[in-house]
């Protein structure tokens, strides 16, 4: 099992994370950048509009499409910023939200 290794100090950019994957690895950086480019077709397949809507990434997290139904116009609505005063509300169309919900080991290296 490979020793642990430092807390990163600041955020990587796509060419760092690329090269310490390919350098952790041993696999050049072009492999590397189309394994991520098929993870992201994956995810996008997964994600699109007639797909399932639903993406795990065992472990680490998960990415799911809520569909929130369209919502009317409502007027003489209470506002809830300043009691007493009255507001309307605009009408929403139907809408998919996307939520990426983390899983056990990524909650696992937060906290250590």
């Amino acid at each position: 099992m490979a020793a642990k290794k430092n807390a990163i100090k600041e955020k990587y950019s796509k060419t760092q994370i690329l090269a310490d994957i390919a350098e952790n690895t041993g696999l050049t950086k072009r492999d590397v950048s189309a394994v991520l480019e098929e993870l992201t077709d994956l995810v996008e397949r997964h994600v699109k509009k007639r797909g399932c809507g639903e993406f795990t990434l065992p472990g680490l997290l998960k990415i799911v499409t809520v569909k929130k139904p369209a919502r009317k116009a409502r007027k003489n609505v209470p506002n809830p910023f300043k009691p007493g005063e009255l507001m309307d509300v605009a009408a929403k169309p139907a809408s998919i939200q996307v939520k990426v919900r983390p899983l056990k080991r990524l909650k696992e290296f937060a906290s250590s």
